[in-house]
């Protein structure tokens, strides 16, 4: 009988068995993470080493959302570009294995601040280290030769806020669990504010704290995960969804995320400002950007909550986003837009 849901443990660990990685039955899985869409798990062996597995989530899935096999070939391509990432092992689609592409990474040791309990284990000049480091690592990514990594092809090179409204505007036409009017308001704002589009970089697309691995040592990103919305596109995106993730003390609406609200953390307009002076870029489209990923952050925890009511197995161990949750982001888009003087 399996013992974790999603998992054929008996069929999982003999594919690892055959792989060559060095792992010592039997083999011991966990899930781990916050994360509410690919599910991840912790793989120990008997000699205490570690691995890491990532599987889409359960139940019925959107079109081309949780693409664990296209999170592999990103990872795989970016081996050795400087950017901090976990070494993407061995990738599986088998039946006999899992009814589910499944991939198996190496374990990268360090701390994940995936709560506001881990934060508190830290020190006010830790949290400093660790918040200043973000921008850097995000300017690594942005940095990535395509053609040399292999990734020019990786999606449509067709104007990027464009694709990002009709992609996102259909997934909260399917996943959605009630009327939210602020939804569709912010929809038609940022139709009608769409900034020029002067590059395309590799764009993480989901780019905040519970998604990096940070040194023990010095607080500094050691490796950056979850991968499934990468793409091509402005890289303004990713500095304006580190924004959206990242609560600060004074908000009034602190969103649910809120470890950064912790002294020490850098403020949001710091954040900003490393990244700028590392990379050189015009942050003059920054609140267009910083409004669409909290538009896209309600519809991510709305299909969140609704996977969730789907198939209650997939609800993380924190829990699901709940309503009211959703309608704060929502509201803090509605006022983020405003202060951008977006209409």
């Amino acid at each position: 009988m399996n013992k974790v849901v999603g998992l054929d443990e008996q069929a999982v660990s003999a594919w690892i068995a055959e792989l060559g990685v060095g792992a010592l039955a039997p083999l011991t899985y966990r899930r781990i993470g916050n994360g509410q869409s690919n599910l991840t798990f912790l793989v120990t062996d008997s000699g205490g080493s570690h691995w890491v597995l990532r599987r889409p989530p359960l139940g019925h899935l959107l079109a081309s959302a949780h693409d664990v096999a296209r999170e592999y070939r990103i990872l795989s391509a970016l081996q050795g570009t400087g950017v901090p990432v976990p070494k993407a092992l061995a990738l599986t689609e088998d039946n006999a294995v899992t009814d589910a592409p499944l991939m198996l990474m190496d374990h990268v040791d360090g701390i994940v601040i995936d709560s506001i309990g881990v934060a508190k284990q830290l020190t006010p000049d830790r949290r400093r280290q660790t918040g200043e480091s973000m921008p850097r690592a995000l300017a690594s990514i942005h940095q990535v030769d395509l053609e040399l990594a292999g990734l020019e092809d990786l999606s449509s090179r067709s104007p990027f806020a464009e694709r990002q409204i009709r992609r996102w505007s259909g997934q909260w036409a399917k996943s959605r669990t009630r009327e939210v009017p602020q939804v569709d308001e912010l929809t038609a704002i940022l139709t009608r504010s769409i900034p020029q589009q002067n590059e395309i970089t590799l764009v993480h697309g989901d780019f905040h704290l519970s998604n990096v691995i940070t040194s023990r040592d010095d607080g500094r990103v050691v490796a950056v995960l979850d991968w499934e919305l990468c793409t091509l596109g402005d890289p303004l995106a990713d500095v304006g969804a580190l924004l959206a993730y990242w609560s600060q003390a004074d908000d009034a609406v602190p969103g649910p995320f809120v470890a950064s609200t912790m002294d020490g953390f850098p403020t949001r307009d710091e954040l900003a400002a490393i990244y700028f002076e590392e990379t050189g870029r015009d942050p003059a489209a920054l609140g267009f950007w910083h409004t669409l990923a909290l538009w896209k952050l309600a519809i991510i925890a709305e299909g969140v909550l609704r996977r969730t009511i789907d198939d209650p197995r997939n609800t993380a161990e924190t829990g699901a986003p709940s309503t009211r949750i959703i309608d704060d982001i929502v509201a803090r888009a509605i006022s983020t837009a405003a202060d951008a003087g977006l209409r």
